[in-house]
């Protein structure tokens, strides 16, 4: 008998296994991963259509049911019911874990609120891949999922992180990459940045440098704005961060002249009058201005 039966018969209750699918090769797909989908009752798949040939390509004949960031509330509902009837449940995404910027975390929440018994597997995700390959410090690190859409918003998050010391992880989709490097040149122009493209596929690259740099290979070759992509900012040293502090004085005085001054000349004037760095005075005056 295998273990989903097993359990299956030693309780009422079903099991929702969450199930780690490739992030591009389809070489990855483990076993464990591969006899689940084949023995659970139902696979939840975030569009069905990508994952058909996976699954084909698996000899995985499981039923499967859409659960997407736009249905995920109300599915819920409805797996936790097939759950309680005893049925084990697969929840997988388009690649990767299930749940990492992906949908999902309505379920498990309500899995756990129901003490419905909920697995997850070990398996390929996409910005711990790329942070391991990235050459950039990995004992402490941040993942932020996707950056906003608006440069206003993009920049205010990227100075938020002017006295980060540990490495910072985002997503972002090959339509944005562009302005998304441009924002962050003018706003963390000496950080190092790594952006990790198409992992695991035949045309995997890591591009390495600051975020001008990153622009010029681009510009120069632009099949490095396509694919799948993992953008990754160095951790400023601990010392600079402290020599960054914006004192309460300084913050005085740019935010007086920001109600003048453009943002930029106001952290000019500032650091001319009361020292400091005129790039950190501006980072932290565009944290605190609004959208």
């Amino acid at each position: 008998m295998s273990q989903q039966q097993s359990e299956k018969s030693s309780q009422s209750l079903g099991t929702l296994y969450i199930v780690p699918t490739p992030i591009g090769n389809l070489a990855d797909m483990t076993e464990r991963a591969v006899t689940t989908l084949q023995q659970v009752d139902l696979i939840a798949a975030e569009d069905t259509r990508h994952s058909r040939p996976l699954l084909q390509q698996y000899n995985v004949s499981t039923q499967v049911l859409s659960v997407h960031e736009h249905n995920e509330s109300s599915r819920a509902g409805q797996l936790i019911e097939k759950l309680k009837q005893g049925l084990n449940i697969a929840l997988i995404s388009d690649a990767g874990m299930p749940l990492i910027s992906d949908p999902g975390y309505v379920i498990v929440r309500e899995c756990r609120a129901e003490q419905i018994p909920v697995v997850a597997l070990p398996g390929a995700c996409a910005f711990v891949t790329a942070l391991a390959g990235s050459g950039l410090a990995t004992d402490k690190f941040m993942f932020e999922g996707f950056l906003p859409a608006k440069s206003a918003a993009r920049k205010k998050a990227f100075a938020n992180l002017a006295d980060q010391t540990r490495s910072v992880v985002f997503y972002e989709s090959p339509h944005r990459i562009e302005s998304c490097l441009e924002d962050l040149a003018e706003i963390l122009p000496c950080r190092d940045v790594v952006l990790a493209r198409e992992l695991s596929k035949q045309y995997e690259t890591y591009l390495s440098g600051t975020a001008s740099e990153l622009l010029a290979q681009m510009h120069e070759d632009s099949n490095q704005k396509r694919g799948e992509m993992v953008l990754m900012l160095g951790g400023v040293e601990k010392e600079t961060a402290q020599d960054d502090q914006i004192s309460m004085e300084q913050q005085r005085a740019v935010t007086l002249l920001m109600q003048h001054l453009p943002l930029k000349k106001a952290a000019a004037v500032t650091a001319e009058l009361y020292g400091g760095r005129k790039n950190a005075l501006y980072q932290w005056a565009i944290a605190q201005s609004d959208d």
